[in-house]
């Protein structure tokens, strides 16, 4: 049909029907649009869920301790499976229930695996195991968790292994491997089943655990040179969840070789003047014990003992209780270290030298100036002080002492006292005889000139004889001056004159005692008698204004360690930081109060919020972590704290001590080196 045809034929359709054809047009567009943009949008969401499904991937298996002991804490916690064969370098299964894990090693290293609760099969070291497990996170390190074993055979301990340093080890690098280290033994520590070495390394001292087997011979092991092999396991401090240390985990003296064998017999050593200890010519020998000779000025059982040669006077720190007599001549061996500005022997011995017959060593007179100078450290001295009080918390005999202008302490061993020390009076002069010990400042030692500059000192008493009372207590009281004023009424006006003046001195000796008593002698902290009275007095203003208030009780963690190891010095030192650290914490409206020994107690009146003071407890707790500087060297120190607070009106001071002691009892039961708050469904 042409166009033209088409057109005439178009130009018939009724109107009608054209309109209809045109709706219809656009309906099916319409139609089709929508099930385009309908398409569209379930393909979109269909897209959009497929994303939304997690991608399951499946983790490689770990076939080397290396590498399963150098994952990421983040991956080590996604459980790898792990399957490896290695060897057992450390397990001790006697005490598998609190350490519940074992070291192995394979040609790429060591990894430790936690076992499963129960499980104390006793493995030895050297047995070849096929492990499967996952990796989990450890302490400090990723680990092999509950591990699957099966025992191959017995190829024996690896005989290569790393040789680091000390600093190495100490910063975890070392983590769990299999290592060879070298030093001399200081000391040997027997506990049964294992027994603990101090190995002097090139670097440092470090602690190392062996399990005893048949080559285990203490006596000949000090002062030897010895090299073993063990895994470096790091000290960790769960609380914290941070490692403080490190020492080696050795499976027996199998694995400990002697390079250098000790004298069956110290005492054949060259006898060293004391004088000469620390001086150059004797630097290259001071790895090994050194020998001294003189006779015995004091003896403390099991803890102490001094000497003095011709040349001058030194103290050792010594396990052995042999008794021996004052003036006696003695052998000591032992290493020779520094001690604030004081030479010592460390890990001593002694033996009476031969037949020498016991002469007095006779005390030289001083004053307190004298001893402040430190020409007279370790040496038996004798000075006059006047008794201002001693300490109720100590079960050492404590005296404090002043002198000029000077107090000091003088020291008397529980277990060396006697009746008679019931007898010295406040107020009273004594004549004391002892060895002296100064007391240096750490903080300010070798700032500005290479001097030590000395704090204060104490005396080291040998027995109740040491004190001689050559003064009693004045009869001058307030009660007795009030009857002498009312005769003095009626004397001359010289006799008033000379009354006022005696009132007057006495006010003045009330004054320093007071002072005295109410302030700690070694830290300048509140004593217990000044906490009694704030306590009662911020428990009787608590009532009327009902705030409440609470108590903080601390002590420091291990603080017999810190003196054993490092001497009174250094304990000391560690009560002064402690207590200005503590001060500087709190609030000046707080009281912080030495109680006795390491014990401290801190009150915050108008705080009854236990929140609040836990806060106060957290802060005490982290600033008293630091570390504190002592002989250039980092002495670790931690505390236990407990909290108690109380409403108004709630509690009398009696319970609130002890409400408080309780919570410090459980911060210790949980680990220490954290705070407790008191409550009374958690105490047992």
């Amino acid at each position: 049909m042409s166009d033209r045809a088409q057109g005439t034929h178009d130009a018939v359709v009724p109107l009608g029907d054209r309109r209809a054809l045109a709706v219809q047009r656009r309906s099916r567009i319409r139609a089709a649009a929508a099930f385009t943009v309908l398409s569209f949008l379930l393909a979109a969401f269909a897209a959009h869920a497929d994303a939304a499904k997690p991608v399951e991937v499946k983790l490689r298996t770990i076939t080397t301790a290396r590498e399963a002991h150098d994952l990421s804490s983040e991956d080590a916690a996604r459980g790898y499976p792990v399957h490896l064969r290695a060897v057992i370098t450390y397990y001790d299964w006697r005490s598998a229930k609190k350490r519940k894990g074992m070291t192995v090693h394979d040609s790429s290293g060591s990894v430790f695996l936690r076992l499963v609760e129960g499980f104390a099969d006793p493995l030895s070291p050297g047995t070849l195991l096929d492990v499967r497990g996952v990796s989990a996170r450890g302490e400090f390190a990723p680990v092999v968790d509950h591990p699957q074993l099966s025992v191959i055979g017995h190829p024996g301990l690896p005989v290569e292994a790393h040789h680091p340093s000390l600093t190495r080890m100490m910063i975890g690098a070392e983590d769990g491997q299999w290592v060879e280290v070298e030093g001399i033994v200081r000391s040997v520590t027997d506990y049964g089943y294992y027994a603990m070495l101090q190995l002097a390394m090139a670097d440092g001292t470090l602690a190392v655990k062996v399990i005893k087997d048949g080559n285990y011979n203490a006596a000949g092991l000090v002062d030897a040179k010895i090299r073993l092999r063990g895994n470096s396991q790091p000290i960790f401090d769960v609380s914290r969840k941070h490692m403080i240390g490190v020492r080696i985990e050795c499976p027996g003296f199998s694995q400990a070789g002697v390079l250098e064998a000790t004298l069956q017999d110290p005492f054949t050593l060259p006898i060293v003047p004391i004088s000469e200890l620390l001086q150059w010519d004797m630097a290259p020998l001071l790895a090994h014990r050194a020998h001294a000779r003189g006779r015995v000025t004091l003896q403390w059982p099991g803890t102490t003992i001094c000497i003095r040669d011709a040349s001058q006077g030194i103290c050792a720190h010594t396990t052995q209780q042999t008794p021996v007599s004052e003036g006696e001549m003695i052998d000591i061996a032992g290493f020779a270290e520094a001690e604030g500005n004081a030479a010592v022997l460390t890990d001593a011995i002694y033996s009476p030298a031969g037949n020498t017959p016991a002469q007095p060593v006779l005390a030289e007179r001083v004053n307190e100036e004298q001893l402040l100078l430190g020409k007279h450290e370790s040496q038996l001295v004798q000075i006059d002080g006047e008794l201002i009080s001693r300490d109720p918390a100590s079960s050492d005999t404590t005296l404090l002492l002043a002198a000029g202008k000077r107090s000091f302490t003088a020291v008397l061993p529980e277990k060396l006292g006697g009746p008679e020390i019931k007898k010295w009076q406040n107020g009273s002069v004594l004549r004391i005889t002892g060895i002296c010990s100064v007391q240096n400042d750490a903080q300010k030692t070798g700032v500005g000139t290479a001097e030590i500059p000395p704090r204060t000192f104490k005396i080291l008493m040998r027995s109740p004889a040491d004190v001689i009372v050559i003064q009693k207590a004045s009869w001058w009281t307030p009660a007795h001056m009030v009857v002498l004023l009312a005769l003095a009424l009626c004397g001359t006006l010289v006799a008033l004159a000379w009354v006022m003046v005696l009132r007057r001195r006495i006010r003045e000796s009330e004054e320093r005692f007071r002072h005295l008593a109410q302030h700690d002698t070694l830290t300048g902290l509140a004593t217990r008698l000044v906490l009694e009275d704030r306590l009662a007095v911020a428990l009787e203003s608590a009532k009327p204004r009902q705030t409440g208030l609470a108590l903080l009780m601390l002590d420091i963690d291990h603080f017999k360690q810190i003196n054993d190891t490092l001497g009174h010095h250094a304990g000391d030192e560690v009560l002064r930081v402690t207590a200005s650290r503590m001060v500087e914490t709190v609030r000046k409206s707080d009281t912080v109060a030495r109680m006795g020994g390491d014990e401290f107690v801190v009150l915050l009146p108008e705080l009854g919020d236990a929140g609040m003071a836990a806060s106060f407890a957290e802060k005490i707790v982290a600033a008293l972590s630091q570390p504190v500087v002592f002989g250039g060297h980092e002495v670790k120190v931690t505390v236990s704290v407990g909290v108690c607070a109380v409403d108004a009106g709630m509690l009398d001071e009696e319970e609130l001590l002890k409400n408080a002691d309780d919570a410090l009892y459980r911060a210790k039961e949980q680990g220490r080196n954290r705070f407790e708050v008191y409550a009374p469904a958690t105490v047992s």
